[in-house]
């Protein structure tokens, strides 16, 4: 019974740590979260992003300009967005020219919004890189930030973390079921102990079958000789019987 009652909790466990992987891998955080926030002479710039994701979703970029001076005009002003492909390799996700030539209002707010998607290959830190170029009254600028944004989580380790641990409590569980039927530990010394004992018990097995041939001959003559002592004893009764009785 009590057997019984640890195998159902192992298929519990295994059960529940499948259903948490699946849960896990179908979360995806839509939290936005400032990654760059810079003033420039004339110009100050906001970019938010989604906190996380995870492969095969997407990010969702809100890009914000304001113009804090008068006669502003934007010659180019582009947006890039790195991913690394396995983690290690450097990829492109996104580009878009956000504006080209183009004179700013003062105090007025530029929105602009991007859904960029990530690849199943692509996963841990993302980047952004943004090149501005403007003028103000014929003074020219230019700037280059590049920043860490979205953080792409690797489901892929973190599934493989959860079946080692899934696996790992599933080993525990079966050496506890082991020790207590068996009252040891299944580790590599109980093993070869084991081994060990089967190797002694195959020899005794070996030796026993000559001392087993020699018994079988002794267990046919003492059959024989029941077998003849039995007809002796009946001879002799018949015999007895049959004697002739003495006149008085």
């Amino acid at each position: 019974m009590k057997k019984i009652k640890t195998l159902i909790t192992i298929s519990v466990t295994l059960i529940l740590t499948l259903a948490f992987i699946q849960n896990t891998i179908a979360q995806n955080s839509g939290e936005m979260q400032t990654f760059f926030s810079e003033e420039y002479a004339g110009i100050s710039i906001k970019f938010n992003a989604s906190r996380k994701t995870v492969p095969g979703e997407n990010i969702t970029i809100d890009l914000w300009i304001n113009c804090t001076a008068h006669g502003v005009n934007i010659d180019s002003l582009t947006l890039d967005v790195y991913g690394f492909k396995y983690g290690q390799e450097k990829t492109q996700l996104y580009s878009a020219h956000v504006i080209e030539n183009r004179p700013l209002v003062l105090n007025n707010i530029s929105q602009f919004n991007y859904t960029v998607h990530v690849p199943h290959d692509v996963w841990d830190a993302t980047y952004a890189d943004i090149h501005l170029q403007y003028s103000i009254r014929g003074s020219f600028f230019e700037y280059s930030p590049n920043f860490s944004i979205t953080v792409v989580r690797n489901v892929y380790l973190e599934e493989l973390e959860n079946k080692f641990e899934s696996l790992n409590h599933t080993y525990w569980l079966l050496n506890e079921t082991f020790w207590q039927s068996f009252q040891m530990n299944l580790t590599e010394e109980n093993l070869v102990g084991l081994n060990q004992t089967y190797q002694e018990l195959q020899q005794n097995y070996t030796s026993s079958q000559g001392s087993l041939g020699e018994l079988e001959s002794t267990r046919q003559a003492v059959i024989i000789l029941a077998i003849t002592t039995v007809c002796f004893v009946g001879t002799t009764i018949y015999v007895v019987m049959r004697k002739p009785k003495q006149n008085w």
